[in-house]
């Protein structure tokens, strides 16, 4: 979009540059490169034809070039750069004209209907398109089976009662808070997007103007919307498998609302075939299996999804499942206890009193996006049985935490330094979590 402010343009051949343009009053002027000029001859030159533009070197800074247009009865003037393409923000032209007449557009409608822009948001038909209505459909189904599973769980909670080691109050709250976990609520995931033809926004309904980057698409989902509506659109968006390349290195709540399930198909495949065959294995999760067959493993799931075969005619070695499974948690681009809740963490592993520490942690587990609490449940619950089997495997709850610690938990920020100060928290946290599951869950 252009605005009177500087544009991006780097150093690139301008001269003989040339090129006819029809301005929005149908002027025929030369747009062509002249020079180091000043603001006032660039002016002169245009001699007041609406449309008309001309390129010049700027005489305060040689070397940067600037792009001098005539709109609304003056000349507006903008730095220009270049990286293989002419860009404004966001937006890449092929050729100055192109950005000229997308800039022309957009002067044209901001100025014409500024006041109708800033109110399309406030009366949107988002709640009656497709979009929503099907949307509307999935999450009935979902909540419907979300309801199913959370039965099942209480009566197999039922079956096993957990020794009470927080106070009932906290417990009901996590029991109520565990309900709600049912319903993963997701962001779109908006990017700049050029549409091929006319297109409406589907929040407001209103048309997308200028040639390129006329707005927003949903990479998740496929919802498309003006890039100010965009920051409208409620956190509902539910992804379509066919936008989702892979299952490595995919946000984790992104891929079970695509695949909709409770976890990630990959974590529950995997602990099935681990708990089917590889509980007693000696040294369990901390043994590696050849890197060459775990690399096998990950492009299985991201070329095959849930019709893998990870059974143990392919891949008779289960340390090359549990090291397929562990590449999975550290390929997370968020990891399952995210970043925005690792500082938290480290402070509750810190408290000296154990009551008092495993109260901090249930309350931070609290703050974990639905589809990242049901993961690391399922996975602790998984550890506790790997723990269970020690005499076999060698595997106790703190040698798990020194394996799962870094996997499950990195800090915001890369630092060496902090890192290997939290190793002994993270391990401590993954600890408390494998012991404690039957009550923090």
């Amino acid at each position: 979009m252009l605005k009177n402010t500087s544009l991006q343009y780097g150093n690139h051949t301008c001269i003989n540059y040339s090129k006819k343009h029809q301005g929005p009053r149908g002027s025929s002027v030369l747009g062509r490169f002249h020079g180091i000029i000043s603001r006032e001859q660039a002016d002169e030159l245009l001699g007041g034809a609406e449309g008309a533009y001309i390129l010049r070197e700027s005489q305060r800074q040689p070397g940067c070039y600037t792009l001098a247009l005539r709109f609304g009865n003056q000349t507006l003037n903008y730095r220009l750069f270049y990286d293989g393409k002419h860009f404004v923000g966001e937006k890449r032209f092929e050729s100055i004209h192109d950005l000229v007449t997308d800039g022309l557009i957009t002067l044209y409608i901001e100025t014409k209907a500024s006041e109708y822009i800033s109110k399309m948001t406030t009366n949107p038909i988002y709640e009656h398109i497709g979009y929503a209505t099907l949307l509307r459909e999935k999450v009935s189904r979902r909540l419907s089976r979300s309801k199913h599973e959370s039965r099942k769980t209480s009566v197999t909670s039922e079956e096993h009662p957990a020794v009470e080691k927080i106070s009932s109050l906290v417990r009901r709250a996590a029991l109520t808070q565990n309900d709600n976990h049912c319903n993963y609520e997701k962001t779109h995931n908006f990017k700049v997007h050029t549409f091929r033809g006319p297109h409406w926004c589907e929040y407001c309904a209103n048309f997308m103007w200028g040639l390129i980057a006329q707005g927003v698409r949903c990479s998740d989902c496929g919802l498309n919307v003006h890039k100010q509506c965009s920051k409208h659109v409620p956190n509902d968006c539910q992804p379509d498998l066919k936008r989702i390349k892979k299952v490595y290195c995919c946000d984790l709540t992104t891929l079970v609302k695509a695949h909709n399930t409770q976890r990630p198909m990959v974590v529950d495949m995997c602990i099935r075939e681990i708990e089917g065959r590889g509980l007693k294995s000696e040294g369990l999760y901390r043994v590696s299996g050849f890197t060459e067959h775990i690399e096998d493993v990950k492009m299985a799931f991201d070329r095959d999804g849930e019709k893998a075969d990870i059974s143990a005619h392919i891949y008779p070695d289960i340390n090359i499942i549990t090291g397929a499974l562990k590449l999975y948690f550290r390929d997370l681009p968020i990891p399952v206890i995210t970043y925005d809740t690792y500082a938290k963490f480290i402070d509750a592993a810190k408290i000296s009193n154990p009551d008092e520490r495993l109260e901090a942690v249930h309350e931070v587990l609290m703050l974990l996006p639905p589809a990242h609490y049901e993961t690391l449940r399922y996975l602790m619950i998984h550890l506790k049985k790997v723990t269970m089997n020690e005499k076999e495997n060698f595997m106790n709850a703190e040698n798990l935490g020194i394996v799962f610690g870094p996997t499950l938990m990195r800090p915001p920020e890369e630092s060496t330094l902090a890192t290997l100060n939290d190793m002994r928290y993270q391990k401590l946290i993954v600890q408390i979590l494998i012991e404690n599951e039957d009550v923090l869950f």
